[in-house]
């Protein structure tokens, strides 16, 4: 079978959680001799690596406006990871040439990461911090259990992986007026800040 679905699979993860994606799929392809997954990332040191970045991809999900400076620090790793998750699948599958597959993990991992990083920020437009935990243990919870689904059945798990983009992408144009608001009361409040301050100033 094509490598395809299981590399857009792994790419969409990965603009989620790519250090999630190294860590199930390495864990799996070692402990439960899953086919389709890289030798690199079995290795003890790349696992580990994963683990100690994903706690702390974890945690920092759950903290409101945090989560949103770790996601643009990401926008560049998140892509890179998930094209080379995909060259390395290409590599262990022999069925695609790597530089095409690259373009498919990394390309499917920017845009998730982009669909994410705005819905996160829509996110953090609600006054209470209750929705961040939810939001960031929905995505913790579904990045799980699509790359655990995709090494056991590839193609459903790429359809599922492509209608859960699609979604994000139509959630993210839904909240887009939502953050407009918020991001211009921000900078209402800031303006009248900088207005008073120099007024009680003098009084």
């Amino acid at each position: 079978m094509s490598a395809v679905p299981l590399i857009f699979t792994s790419g969409w993860a990965s603009g989620i959680n790519s250090y999630a994606v190294v860590l199930l799929l390495g864990l799996l392809g070692r402990y439960a001799h899953s086919a389709g997954v890289p030798a690199a990332l079995e290795r003890t040191d790349v696992l580990a690596v994963a683990a100690v970045l994903f706690i702390g991809q974890f945690v920092i999900g759950k903290i409101p406006y945090v989560d949103s400076v770790w996601d643009a620090v990401h926008t560049f790793i998140r892509p890179v990871m998930g094209a080379a998750i995909g060259a390395l699948m290409a590599g262990q599958a022999h069925s695609l040439p790597q530089a095409l597959a690259a373009a498919i993990g990394g390309g499917t991992a920017l845009a998730t990461h982009l669909a994410k990083t705005g819905v996160r920020v829509g996110v953090n437009t609600s006054p209470e911090p209750v929705s961040n935990v939810i939001a960031s243990l929905a995505e913790d919870l579904t990045v799980s259990g699509v790359v655990v689904f995709a090494l056991l059945h590839p193609l459903p798990a790429a359809i599922i992986a492509a209608v859960l983009l699609v979604l994000g992408i139509a959630l993210v144009i839904m909240l887009a007026k939502r953050i407009r608001r918020a991001w211009r009361r921000r900078r209402q409040r800031r303006a009248q800040r900088r207005t008073t301050g120099p007024a009680a100033a003098a009084a």
